[in-house]
């Protein structure tokens, strides 16, 4: 069984908040760390100054591994020592595997409290490593991590993992982990909060009590706490994702959605649609807007009578998705753009493709996956059920050629990445029916007799069914039209509507799949 590891990130919150989100964000979105390491930040400060140092060497005491970031400050001072310094004391103490970041090279000035913590190390004879930036930060705390794994448990990352995370780190931008005291935590929507938390703990809902949602929300980079105040507040990636209206800070948290009568943009489309709103709503509205703007032919399939869509959803989901988390939020006077037409579906994402991904390496689906935005990419992902980390682009070309499609085009113009998603055109009858939509599957048929068959059949080309045509079609008697029509109803394939002489039986379509969104 593989272990768990429990990180313990230790330093002066005030002065290396940022620092300390990133570690936290880097143990969770790593492909390799995060199977076996869970980051731990004490936030929760009790109001006596002396209770905080309790209860936090309390929390460090049920932790597997310290990592110590110092920087400039020393932070507040409990009798002789800062907190930061109690802590490492104490995980000296216990023996605790010790992993320290020291930011800025020796000549940095620093205030004395800093100074002896670091003379302390250097008499302890700890080895650490320095940092200028938070990417020279993520890349040493991932090497030590994964030393000390390999070291304890030998357990080592493939040779993709490694370079996914090298990659990742590379390219991640700092919007998400920006920390503003805009929004306090307690104004996010908290019913999608609790929905995230289960979908990332794979819990019901309900099981999700109201004291978790901010532990929760916490641990995935959502919030961050404010020292001098002590009160949380949203961090970019919470605001994108859990915000009423983030295009009210940030303009670009936004979906301009446009379909137009022909092949060409006009200053007229039939419908438009600004959609803002927290990023997993926005997903699922953009998805009902294509629903209402493209076609939906009606085909029977053996006993089935079955409502196509004109596009692949779970492709169309899974681009919105792909363009949400991955765009270039620094872009601030750019939204994502949805543009339907009568040919095809247009997705264009402010920003291109991080390096090292090409439009070449993206088209031939020869690409290790890389995110701008890891925390978002990682939650949405928990809201709308796609998995299998970087190979969205390879699963939205097998969902258009399996409804019948062409494959997507991958294309790049004037700073937007763009995926063009061709339609049927008038050759509505090349889309396929997905086997998931038959509701008559053939374990099912081979359960009817002929007369049920007969029922159903009927029941699916007018609407509706009713015991005076089983009766007067069929020549049965009244106990065997109601057996027949009960045993349909018992399968899940007529629904019962009405009482009495009025009575029919309606065919159960099968129900489009939606996200996890309600």
């Amino acid at each position: 069984m593989n272990p768990t590891l429990h990180i313990f990130v230790s330093s002066v919150q005030k002065e290396l908040e940022d620092e300390r989100l990133i570690v936290q964000n880097l143990v969770n979105t790593d492909p390799f760390l995060s199977a076996h390491c869970v980051p731990v930040l004490y936030e929760f400060e009790p109001a006596a100054p002396l209770n905080a140092v309790d209860d936090c060497l309390q929390c460090l005491d049920g932790c597997n591994v310290y990592v110590l970031i110092v920087g400039a400050q020393y932070g507040t001072t409990i009798g002789e020592l800062s907190i930061t310094h109690a802590e490492y004391r104490r995980a000296k103490a216990s023996g605790l595997p010790i992993l320290a970041f020291i930011k800025g090279d020796r000549r940095a000035s620093r205030e004395e409290g800093a100074v002896k913590l670091l003379s302390e190390i250097d008499d302890d004879g700890l080895k650490y490593k320095r940092f200028g930036n938070v990417i020279e930060l993520q890349k040493e705390v991932r090497s030590a991590l994964v030393r000390l794994l390999e070291k304890q448990y030998s357990i080592v990352p493939t040779s993709d993992e490694n370079k996914i995370a090298q990659q990742t780190i590379e390219a991640t931008s700092p919007f998400e982990s920006g920390n503003l005291d805009r929004v306090p935590w307690h104004e996010l929507d908290l019913d999608l909060a609790r929905q995230l938390i289960a979908a990332a703990e794979d819990r019901n809902p309900a099981d999700v009590a109201s004291e978790d949602i901010l532990k929760g929300i916490a641990l995935r980079g959502l919030v961050w706490r404010e020292p001098d105040k002590g009160a949380y507040f949203a961090t970019a990636a919470g605001m994108v994702l859990l915000a009423n209206d983030p295009s009210a800070i940030f303009p670009q948290c936004r979906i301009l959605a446009d379909a137009y009568r022909g092949t060409e943009p006009d200053g007229a489309p039939r419908d438009h649609e600004d959609i803002r709103g927290p990023m997993p709503h926005v997903i699922e509205r953009a998805i009902a807007f294509i629903d209402r703007n493209t076609r939906h032919p009606m085909r029977i399939v053996g006993l089935n009578r079955v409502r196509l869509d004109e596009y692949p959803v779970d492709g169309l989901r899974e681009a919105l998705v792909n363009a949400a988390a991955h765009r270039q939020y620094e872009d601030a006077g750019r939204k994502i753009l949805l543009e339907l037409f009568a040919d095809r579906i247009v997705l264009s994402s402010p920003g291109l493709p991080p390096k090292p991904l090409t439009l070449a390496s993206l088209r031939q689906g020869k690409y290790r996956p890389c995110s701008r935005n890891p925390v978002l990419a990682q939650c949405l992902s928990y809201f709308h059920r796609i998995e299998e980390r970087g190979s969205g682009f390879r699963r939205m070309r097998e969902q258009m050629l399996n409804h019948g499609l062409d494959q997507p085009l991958l294309s790049t113009e004037m700073g937007y990445f763009q995926v063009t998603f061709p339609g049927p055109g008038e050759n509505i009858d090349r889309l396929r029916v997905p086997d998931r939509q038959l509701t008559v599957t053939p374990a099912i048929e081979a359960q009817l007799n002929e007369r049920q068959r007969r029922i159903l059949s009927y029941a699916i080309e007018s609407g509706s069914v009713n015991t005076k045509w089983c009766i007067e079609t069929l020549g049965v008697v009244r106990d065997t039209a109601y057996r027949d029509l009960s045993t349909l109803v018992g399968l899940g394939l007529l629904v019962r509507k009405g009482t009495g002489r009025s009575t029919r039986y309606v065919f159960k379509e099968q129900a489009p799949e939606d996200g996890i969104i309600r």
